[in-house]
């Protein structure tokens, strides 16, 4: 790719995220030759957002020709995962999960979040007894992963509703109504597919990703109350019932964040060739704290979920 395609920044980006993928794929024991090939094609996805940048909806549905996206970032991914050294609990709650799915209703899995490739890392963990809800489940997006060229590829091979977080709203100012109306969008459209009826989502309530703390341990973010209870009163109005499951994550490893919360895009990053571990809770009674006072419940509301989750990772 030539340097008056790629602005340099994204050039040295684009070198070094080569250079990571190629030593954690050789770290897991794969030949270059399969580093060259997931490489060129994803340089290719990267080169043409830069030229013509990819416009998502409120609700995107996952591209899967002429160009399918989808299995371009499993393929992506697949290496980076030590699949045989990864769990997978709670297999008695994913089963009721697909259960209710198929029965018309919907689920929502509250959970932690902590690299760009959690999506393929959850379909990867369930493709071999839960494949569909891995493949069709919805994500929660916000604008990084649907505007950085470097994300933007397995972004279109995912079923995703787009928000911008609280955030970074107001990042730029002139752009906070178009962002606000947006997302009223996003959550009509959000609306209408609870009542549709039969869908999975994934919502991680923190609005952003786990990061270690002083001592370098990885914490999963607290809950933000707002977004709890706003998806608690979305699925009260739904058709079709809607249940909640706690679902926690072990990613981190493969694709860590920056260690700070960066606003421009454009971040570092490092790879590694490492297990990953999913765990799901049992089903959330979201409604046993519908008689406290609005902002108390809000807050216990959010506290429980939180907690549900914190309580499957330190299972990992």
């Amino acid at each position: 790719m030539s340097s008056s395609v790629v602005p340099a920044k994204y050039q040295q980006i684009l070198d070094e995220v080569s250079a990571a993928y190629r030593a954690a794929l050789a770290a897991g024991g794969y030949p270059p030759e399969v580093a060259d090939r997931i490489l060129g094609t994803f340089i290719t996805c990267v080169a043409e957002q830069l030229s013509s940048p990819y416009q998502f909806e409120a609700y995107h549905q996952k591209l899967t020709a002429p160009f399918d996206y989808y299995t371009f970032g499993m393929d992506f991914i697949r290496p980076l995962v030590n699949k045989p050294a990864s769990t997978l609990y709670g297999r008695d709650h994913l089963t009721r999960a697909a259960a209710q799915i198929a029965a018309g209703e919907n689920v929502i899995f509250l959970a932690n979040h902590q690299t760009e490739a959690d999506p393929q890392a959850i379909s990867l963990m369930l493709e071999d007894d839960f494949a569909r809800i891995g493949s069709e489940m919805i994500f929660v997006a916000g604008e990084r992963v649907t505007t950085d060229p470097l994300t933007v590829p397995f972004s279109k091979g995912r079923n995703l509703l787009c928000i911008y977080s609280k955030r970074y709203i107001d990042h730029p100012p002139e752009r906070r109504a178009f962002k606000t109306n947006h997302n009223r969008k996003t959550m009509e459209r959000m609306a209408e597919l609870l009542a549709e009826g039969g869908h999975c989502i994934y919502v991680a309530p923190s609005g952003g990703r786990d990061r270690r703390n002083a001592n370098g341990v990885v914490e999963v973010a607290p809950f933000d109350p707002q977004n709890v209870e706003m998806f608690y009163l979305m699925a009260q109005r739904a058709a079709h019932p809607t249940h909640f499951y706690p679902m926690a994550m072990d990613t981190f490893d493969i694709l860590p964040p920056p260690e700070t919360v960066q606003v421009a895009l454009g971040e570092p990053r490092r790879m590694a060739h490492r297990p990953v571990h999913l765990a799901i809770g049992a089903e959330l009674d979201m409604a046993r704290f519908d008689e406290a006072d609005r902002m108390e419940r809000r807050a216990a509301r959010a506290d429980a979920a939180w907690r549900a989750v914190c309580a499957e990772y330190e299972r990992l």
